[in-house]
C-alpha cells in the first residue's frame, strides 16, 4: 500500500493595525492587545480567505496585506486540492456566503479556524479566536462602569 501524500497547511496571520494595537489598546481598551488579527490559509500552493466579499484566494502573500507578520505551521493534510476546492464551494454556498460576515462573529478567523479542522483536525490558535469577545468583552465593561 502507497503513503498518502501529505500537503503542508499554513496560517498566514495579519495585524491589522500594523503594530497600533499594541501601543494603543493599554490606553483605548484598558488592557494590552498584541494586534487586530486577520488570518488566511495556505495550502495547495494558494492563500484562502474569508471577508465581506465571501471567500477569496491569491498566491500566498498576495492580498493587499502584503507580506504576513508571522506564519503559523498548523500540519499536514491528505486532502487533494479537488476535493479541497470541492470543500470551499460548499462553504461558500452555506456558512461562509458573503451576506454572512460579521466583524466580531463570524469572521476570517473564523472561516480559517474551521478550514484548519478540516483538513489538519486543529485549530488555530486561540489568541486569535478569543480576540472578538475579548474586545466586546473590554467594551461592555467600560458601558456598565
Amino acid at each position: 500500500m502507497e503513503p498518502p501524500n501529505l500537503y503542508p497547511v499554513k496560517l498566514y496571520v495579519y495585524d491589522l493595525s500594523k503594530g497600533l494595537a499594541r501601543r494603543l489598546s493599554p490606553i483605548m481598551l484598558g488592557k494590552q492587545l498584541e494586534g487586530i488579527w486577520h488570518t488566511s490559509i495556505v495550502v495547495h500552493k494558494d492563500e484562502f480567505f474569508f471577508g465581506s466579499g465571501g471567500i477569496s484566494s491569491c498566491p500566498p502573500g498576495g492580498t493587499l496585506l502584503g507580506p504576513p507578520d508571522s506564519v503559523v505551521d498548523v500540519g499536514s493534510t491528505e486532502v487533494t486540492e479537488e476535493l479541497f476546492l470541492e470543500y470551499l464551494s460548499s462553504l461558500g454556498e452555506s456558512l461562509f456566503r458573503s451576506e454572512a460576515y460579521n466583524l466580531f462573529e463570524h469572521n476570517c478567523n473564523t472561516f480559517t479556524n474551521e478550514v484548519a479542522q478540516f483538513l489538519t483536525g486543529r485549530k488555530i490558535p486561540s489568541y486569535i479566536t478569543d480576540l472578538p469577545s475579548e474586545i466586546l468583552s473590554t467594551f461592555r465593561a467600560a458601558r456598565s462602569a
